[in-house]
């Protein structure tokens, strides 16, 4: 049994396995990955002062995560720098906002069949793609958002109407948006984890492990995770819609700042291709 330190390093380095493939899969070197996580390193290390009550002191820095002094003072400047100018471009539809859209869709029941599935909505009336936009947010055209749920791959557009492409806000994104997935999904995962360890929360962070199993067999489980999967998306987002539109009535803005996320994951690959 290693101590603390070593023990917390191996888990984290055994995370990193992946990600390191994923970085030289993408021309990232050691060198250029290092140099970039300066800045994380001192951004944690500001976090854990502020934590623990101890100025913020760029000697105070240093000692804690190690990044050199002149390292320290260059990142605090350039993050405390103004930000530079932008033109302003015309309003367009994040795909957070797409993300909220595609909730109320498939948990508001005046959007839903009596079976309970995201009915085919039309363009424009009382309850309509038109309506949905609307009740989500004013700054947005539906156009706009309809155009972004097309790129998406969320929706499709018929003679019958909008409706949702089956299996719900599964989207067919680019590079970019999937990469910030990754960040989001797995950055807050790795949050709960971390949380749990140090025995500063008690968030839910379970998984079922099978082995020695056939490849017939894990693509079944697979098939299994995703039905589990769409039950617990439809329980969960109805709640978290019916929250959040309570929250919006009843409580100021200054008490609405929490956030959460919810999500599952499935993984499986022959046991010889697994790191020692």
């Amino acid at each position: 049994m290693g101590t603390k330190h070593s023990l917390v390093q191996a888990g984290v380095l055994r995370v990193m396995r992946p990600l390191v493939g994923l970085l030289l899969r993408h021309g990232v070197t050691y060198t250029a990955f290092a140099a970039s996580l300066k800045s994380v390193f001192v951004e944690a290390a500001q976090r854990e002062l502020d934590r623990t009550g101890m100025a913020r002191t760029d000697s105070a820095i240093t000692l804690l995560c190690g990044v050199h002094r002149r390292d320290v003072r260059e990142l605090r400047q350039a993050e405390s720098a103004p930000p530079a100018r932008r033109t302003r471009a015309q309003p367009t539809a994040p795909s957070s906002l797409a993300g909220e859209v595609v909730g109320r869709w498939m948990s508001d029941r005046r959007f839903l069949q009596r079976a309970g599935r995201p009915r085919a909505l039309p363009r424009v009336g009382e309850v309509s793609f038109d309506a949905l936009v609307a009740s989500i947010s004013q700054d947005v055209r539906p156009r706009a958002m309809l155009d972004e749920l097309l790129r998406l791959g969320v929706v499709s557009e018929t003679d019958a109407g909008i409706a949702l492409v089956e299996g719900g806000f599964v989207p067919r994104q680019g590079f970019a948006e999937m990469s910030g997935l990754l960040a989001d999904n797995l950055g807050d995962h790795a949050a709960a984890a971390v949380a749990n360890l140090q025995q500063e929360s008690n968030f839910l962070e379970q998984a079922v492990y099978v082995d020695q199993i056939t490849a017939e067999s894990a693509l079944q489980l697979e098939q299994a995770a995703k039905k589990a999967w769409a039950q617990a998306f439809r329980t969960v987002m109805t709640e978290a819609q019916q929250r959040f539109d309570a929250d919006a009535l009843q409580a100021p803005a200054a008490q609405r700042q929490h956030r959460a996320r919810f999500g599952v994951y499935f993984f499986s690959e022959p046991a010889k291709d697994q790191a020692p």
